[in-house]
C-alpha cells in the first residue's frame, strides 16, 4: 500500500513488491485471469497482470485483501456471520466504485475504500460488546426502527460514528471519514444543492441500500427496508444506467467475492 501511494511508482516496481509474496501473487493472477477481464490466453506474469489491472483497480484489490485479512482475526459472537459482513462490504465497495464512474461526486477515488469500511462500527459492536449486540438486534426486531436509531437509544452513539472514529484513528482521508459518518444521513453532509455534484456519502448510502436489496446483507433485517436498485439510482439521476451498473457489478462481484 505504501508503494501504491507513491505518485511516481512504476508498474515494474509494483510488480517486484507483489512478487515477493506468493499468496498475493497468486491472488493477483487469479483476478486478472477471471471472467472480469475476459482474456483469451492465460496471464502468468505478474508484470503483465499489473499493467492490465491498472493502478486504481489494483489499489482497490490490495485494500480489500488487507482488510479481509484483518477481519479474519476478529473474535465475534456465534450468531454473527463474517461471511455476510465481508460480502456486504465488498458489494457496497464495488457498487460505490461503479456509481462514481457515472455520477459526479466530491471524492470519487475514495468510493471503494468508503464502501469497504462503512460498517466497521457494526463489527466493533459485535466483537467488543456481544451482549449489547444482541440487545440492539432484539430492539430492532421488536420496534422495526432503523438500526442507527436503536443504537442511539441504547448507547448514545451509532455504528457510523464508530466507523468514522476508527478511520480517523487510521488517518484515512477526511472525505472518506465524512462519507462513512453520514452513510445513513447523507442529507447532513454539507450543502451540495444545485452543484450537480453528489457528496460521497450519498453515493455510499445508495450503494449500501442497493447491496441490501440484492440480498448482500449483514443481517436479514437489513433487506426489509431496502428499496429496488432502480428507485435508488433514479434519485442520483442514473435511472438509464441501472442495467449497465448492475451488469458490471455482477461480473466484478463474482470475480472478487471468493477472494475476499
Amino acid at each position: 500500500m505504501a508503494s501504491l501511494a507513491e505518485e511516481d511508482v512504476s508498474f515494474a516496481e509494483l510488480a517486484t513488491v507483489i512478487e515477493r509474496d506468493s499468496v498475493l501473487s497468486g491472488n493477483v493472477l487469479r483476478l486478472v485471469n477471471s471472467a472480469l477481464y475476459g482474456r483469451r490466453g492465460t496471464i502468468s506474469s505478474i508484470r503483465a497482470a499489473v499493467s492490465i489491472l491498472g493502478m486504481n483497480k489494483l489499489r482497490n484489490f490490495l485494500l480489500g485483501l488487507s482488510v479481509s485479512s484483518l477481519w479474519a482475526k476478529v473474535k465475534t459472537p456465534p450468531d454473527w456471520s463474517m461471511r455476510r459482513f465481508n460480502t456486504h462490504s465488498v458489494a457496497t465497495a464495488i457498487l460505490s466504485d461503479s456509481i462514481v464512474q457515472k455520477a459526479r461526486t466530491d471524492y470519487p477515488e475514495g468510493a471503494f475504500a468508503a464502501g469497504l469500511l462503512h460498517d466497521l462500527g457494526r463489527l466493533v459492536i459485535a466483537s467488543a460488546m456481544p451482549h449489547d449486540f444482541h440487545r440492539i438486534a432484539a430492539l430492532r426486531q421488536q420496534t422495526g426502527r432503523p438500526l442507527p436509531e436503536c443504537e442511539q437509544e441504547l448507547f448514545g452513539f451509532t455504528h457510523p460514528e464508530l466507523s468514522s472514529a476508527a478511520l480517523t484513528r487510521w488517518a484515512l482521508p477526511g472525505a472518506i471519514q465524512r462519507a462513512v459518518l453520514h452513510h445513513h444521513t447523507p442529507q447532513l453532509d454539507g450543502d451540495h444543492a444545485n452543484t450537480g455534484v453528489h457528496p460521497l456519502s450519498r453515493i455510499l448510502a445508495a450503494s449500501d441500500e442497493i447491496a441490501d436489496s440484492l440480498g448482500h446483507v449483514v443481517d436479514p433485517e437489513d433487506e426489509h427496508s431496502a428499496r429496488a436498485p432502480g428507485i435508488v439510482l433514479s434519485e442520483l439521476g442514473l435511472c438509464a444506467c441501472e442495467e449497465a451498473i448492475l451488469a458490471s457489478f455482477l461480473v466484478e462481484m463474482q470475480a472478487l467475492q471468493s477472494t475476499f
